[in-house]
Order: structure tokens, then sequence, then C-alpha cells
């Protein structure tokens, strides 16, 4: 039985595709003596015809790999993409660097590790570029003790 009219007017009813159309293929007998819209209309109220759900692309994937990223995993050599400054602006990491920087010279000199103006010191040299990380200038620290 040749229900592609039946369909083609309920995909324009629903405003659908006609691949987006779903017909009852039990009640076949009933779609095809439906010829006008008014009786399309009344099959799409009783449930006997039907809009079927959009398909979307799942995200499944992509929030695995999103939560594996955000602990550090995949993110090798070989998944970057860009220039040097594409994933972290020189900005950024100099932020990164100087803060983690500062935050040491205050923890030595509230240990009393160091006193204040050796700290002045530190801090304008730390600005000024002069340690590449933290274990550099514990490194530094260390050479001008001994």
């Amino acid at each position: 039985m040749d229900l592609s009219n039946q369909k083609r007017m309920a995909a324009d009813i629903l405003d659908v595709g006609v691949g987006r159309v779903w017909m009852d293929a039990e009640k076949a007998e009933d779609i095809s003596t439906a010829i006008t819209r008014e009786d399309i209309r009344k099959l799409i109220a009783d449930g006997i015809i039907k809009r079927k759900l959009q398909k979307g692309i799942s995200r499944g994937r992509t929030r695995t790999k999103d939560k594996k990223r955000a602990y550090g995993h995949r993110k090798g050599q070989g998944s970057r993409r860009g220039a040097k400054g594409a994933k972290v602006s020189g900005k950024e990491r100099w932020m990164n660097k100087i803060r983690a920087l500062r935050k040491r010279l205050k923890t030595l000199r509230a240990e009393g590790t160091i006193d204040a103006s050796t700290y002045r010191k530190l801090y304008g040299k730390a600005t000024g570029g002069e340690f590449r990380d933290v274990s550099h200038l514990d490194t530094h620290l260390k050479t001008k003790r001994s």
C-alpha cells in the first residue's frame, strides 16, 4: 500500500522532513483512507502519525576526553596544534611563574629562612626574570649561602 502522499502531507503539517514522519504500521488502512490535510491532522492528534525525534551527534566521547584533559592527560606533543604560544600565551606563562616565585619568597620570609632585605633583593631579581622557576630560586639560595 502506497502511503507516500500521506507521508508527504504529514511531513508538511509537522514541519519536518519526510524521513522523520512515523506512521503506525497496524493502522495503515486508516492512513490510506486519509486523503485531505484535515484527515492527516486528525491522525496526528490520535497519535497514529508522529514526528520522530531528531538525531544528534553524541557528545559522550568528547566528555570523556575533556575529563581526561582536566587532569592532564591527552595533552602531549602529538595532540598540540598551532604556534608555541597558542595553548598558553607568553604573558600567562610569565604570570604563573612570577606568582609561584613570589609565593615561595613569601613562605621563605615567613619561615625566617631569609630576612626582609634579602627578600627585597630576591623579589627584584625574580621580577627582572633572573630565575627560571622555583627550583632555580632554591638552588640560587643554596649556592649563595654556602
